[in-house]
């Protein structure tokens, strides 16, 4: 399984982070292809029988919308429950030919899996954190040791990579949760800045409503005077005694901010801030320095004192404040009306602690041609930026303090900027923890399709890196298809770095890759305007056929979201029986700068859609993909894509996967008392404004199913328990009631839905549980492909 850097730890799409946070987000020309139903394997007969039909009607700028299955969005019918199990028995009943298949992919993904899955210790004042999953076990398992405590351990750690010290503090023991509650999702952590206790938030329903809880890691004890419900954020104040949290609405939107001190109760919160528009989420967090706490500005050594407005709020205006030195460092996008600069996105400002109120900032610092900002971090000596250049993630650190005397605007050339070096290959850089803000190195994992997760430090002060641990890669037999070795090769420096300031600590300090086993390529596809959509592609070069492999195309396209490239081991299971997996970041989802974002978003989300199906059609036309032999694969947001492709080309696509899938997009923004509605106009669009709902309808995968055509395969994915928050049950179970109904009969019975009764919108989470997920996924591809035997 994947292992990021620092206090994160990554698997099969999922993280567990020491500082996680909450996010507000439901987050061509056709080739030929042959019917879907030719060569259809037979499926259970019948299918479930059909949910009842209740007439409803609303009448929406003069049209009439009749919606006879609106009633499942009724969480409390009974009949929805019992539709539920019945589409769980028939989808049993589909995959029952497919267990053996199931069963042999399940166990080669497991085997693939370490024994020892540890990161590496990161450091934090004077303790070393880390996370490790014990053997046998699930989930992971937060612990820390004194630093004068471990001589020579983080050199050892480098070398073995698995050994963990003696004398440890457990600090938090996801499987001690799971085993109490049956189900567990941890959200933040915050340990104080005395290191005397640890606040986290937890989920043990799957309904994402997250409970505070303080413990005192001298005892080990829960105070549950602490506890307080429907928590999202946290941040601690200077004296380790004052604790700010968020609280969400009856909506789940985070919109009030309370401050708690240790050993009262919830009568004596401090109030601090209430967020009133429902368009607004609130968040809170500290500078890296501790110094201050960010909702608007908090003095963190004077908590009480008041709340400093930074600028009057703008609507989609940000602004992400750090600390150094009596300096506030604000990345923004901010108009700048008075500026030359003619670039879009973000950009840097620097003024004194005293201005930060100030209309007009002084110091600016601008990204170069090609590239944008897209988040910072800082240090005591350092300001560390993520950049994206031409569709490449890149870093680089600036000196701490700058000097005093900058221009009104420099650029980040003028100020000497060392690029870290990173591989040819690396399509995903995840910045660790780093929570020391004295600390010189900077922790990130570096990732893509071919390279198993390394972490990296990057020393600041020396200009040097050095490779703490790369994720082993077990060798594993598949059957047909054996790698016969696994050993991983030197991955060169991406083109244009200054190679002499690429030093390495030693000879062994390098990253590896497969890529002579699997090839990644990037090309860039011309969609329906002209405009070229990045698209990346891995296959086997042993097993990958021309014209004659099956191919999975991935997709998101929303919330200017990137697209998760990573590594993940489980993938090798379709790549080494010559599987293509494409990943095409359409627009709607990141692509540098905030304009790839609004171009697929609101009235233009048809770009997203059209780049997806650009994208399909390149696969088979280039010769990548067999043209009846591609499938889809999406979750939550990015299901809009995908399913309204389906809809407008449903024989370019075999099959497809929708994940807990947001199809019912009309009727759910029509709802204002849904949770996220209101903050979802911004992607998507207000339907009550005539044109957005114009747009929104003639897209909305729900309200465009063909009529009586054939249709792909599909397997749709739901969680009883999303009907709290991001996407309803009901999504999932509307959109394949009417599947059946409209779409060919035959098709439709390889439509099928398997709804987790436990899980919530982000899947049970084990180590192992998702290996058996993905192996379930894999296996209805290959059967709804005809290709069953391993």
């Amino acid at each position: 399984m994947a292992l990021p850097a620092g206090l994160l730890l990554r698997h099969s799409g999922k993280t567990l982070t020491l500082t996680s946070s909450w996010s507000c987000s439901r987050r061509a020309t056709l080739s030929s292809a042959s019917c879907c139903c030719r060569q259809r394997k037979q499926a259970p007969a019948p299918p479930p029988r059909s949910p009842k039909k209740v007439p409803f009607r609303v009448l929406v700028h003069g049209k009439t919308l009749e919606d006879p299955y609106h009633w499942m969005s009724n969480t409390d019918d009974p009949n929805l429950l019992d539709h539920l199990h019945r589409e769980n028995s028939y989808a049993e009943a589909f995959m029952a030919d497919a267990l053996p298949l199931q069963s042999a992919l399940a166990s080669e993904m497991k085997r693939r899996i370490p024994a020892a899955v540890s990161t590496p210790p990161e450091r934090w004042g004077p303790w070393m954190y880390y996370q490790y999953i014990p053997e046998g076990k699930e989930y992971p398992v937060l612990c820390r040791k004194l630093e004068n405590e471990s001589s020579g351990w983080p050199a050892a750690f480098r070398r073995c990579g698995l050994a963990r010290p003696e004398r440890e503090e457990i600090l938090l023991d996801w499987n001690e949760l799971a085993e109490k509650y049956g189900y567990v999702h941890v959200g933040t952590c915050r340990v104080s800045p005395d290191h005397n206790y640890l606040a986290f938030t937890v989920d043990i329903s799957g309904a994402e409503r997250f409970m505070l809880k303080v413990k005192d890691l001298r005892t080990g004890l829960i105070d549950p005077k602490l506890a307080a419900d429907g928590v999202v954020s946290l941040a601690w104040a200077r004296d380790a005694t004052s604790l700010f949290y968020t609280l969400s609405d009856e909506n789940q939107r985070p919109y009030r901010v309370l401050c708690r001190r240790l050993g009262c109760g919830p009568s004596n919160d401090l109030p601090v801030l209430t967020e009133s528009d429902p368009s607004f989420c609130v968040d809170i967090t500290s500078t890296k320095d501790g110094k201050f706490i960010t909702v608007y500005v908090i003095n963190s050594a004077n908590p009480m004192e008041g709340i400093q407005r930074i600028c009057k709020r703008t609507s989609g205006v940000q602004y992400f404040v750090e600390h150094h030195t009596g300096l506030f460092y604000i990345l923004t996008n901010s108009p700048m009306p008075d500026s030359k600069w003619s670039g879009d996105g973000y950009y840097l400002v620097r003024c004194q602690v005293e201005d930060i109120e100030s209309t007009k900032w002084l110091n600016i610092i601008l990204p170069d041609d090609d590239t944008s900002i897209r988040d910072m971090d800082i240090f005591n000596g350092h300001l560390v930026l993520s950049l994206n250049k031409r569709g490449f993630p890149l870093l680089c650190s600036l000196n701490l303090p700058m000097q005093s005397d900058l221009k009104y605007q420099v650029y980040i050339a003028d100020l000497k900027p060392w690029y870290f070096p990173q591989p040819s290959s690396s399509c995903s850089v995840i910045p660790g923890s780093n929570h020391d803000f004295l600390n010189s190195e900077y922790r990130v994992v570096l990732s893509s399709p071919v390279m198993p997760d390394v972490i990296v430090d990057y020393d600041m002060s020396r200009h040097t890196y050095s490779v703490v641990q790369q994720e082993e890669v077990n060798c594993v037999s598949t059957g047909q298809f054996c790698i016969q070795s696994l050993e991983l090769h030197e991955n060169k420096i991406h083109e244009g770095y200054n190679k002499k300031e690429c030093i390495m600590n030693s000879e062994s300090q390098i990253w590896k890759d497969l890529s002579r086993i699997y090839c990644l390529q990037r090309e860039e596809v011309i969609s329906h305007d002209g405009v070229k959509v990045p698209l990346t592609i891995v296959y086997s070069r042993e097993s990958w056929q021309q014209y004659k492999s099956p191919g999975l195309l991935v997709g998101y396209g929303a919330y200017g979201e990137d697209l998760d490239k990573g590594w993940c081991s489980d993938r090798l299971s379709l790549l080494d029986r010559g599987w293509v997996v494409a990943f095409a970041d359409v627009r709607g989802g990141g692509g540098g700068n905030s304009s790839w974002h609004r171009s697929g978003s609101g009235l233009n989300k048809h770009n997203s859609i059209l780049d997806f199906v650009s994208c399909g059609n390149y696969l088979v036309s280039e010769g990548y993909v067999q043209s009846d032999q591609l499938g889809a694969i999406a979750w939550s947001a990015g299901c809009v894509v995908v399913g309204a492709a389906m809809n407008m080309y449903p024989q370019l696509f075999r099959s497809a996967i929708l994940k807990v899938p947001f199809l019912d997009v009309c009727n759910t923004l029509l709802d204002p008392s849904l949770p996220l509605t209101v903050l979802d106009y911004e992607e998507f669009g207000n339907p009550k404004i005539q044109s957005n709902f114009d747009s929104i309808f003639s897209y909305s995968p729900y309200d465009n199913i063909p009529q009586r055509s054939c249709f792909p395969s599909v397997l749709v994915t739901v969680a009883h328990l999303t009907f709290f928050l991001r996407v309803g049950v009901w999504e999932g179970a509307k959109w394949v009631a009417k599947v059946r109904d409209s779409t060919c009969p035959n098709c439709s019975r390889s439509v099928i839905m398997k709804t987790s009764m436990i899980g919530g919108h982000f899947g049970e989470g084990g180590h192992h549980s998702q290996c058996d997920e993905t192996a379930y996924e894999y296996a209805f591809l290959m059967k709804t492909f005809g290709i069953l035997k391993d």
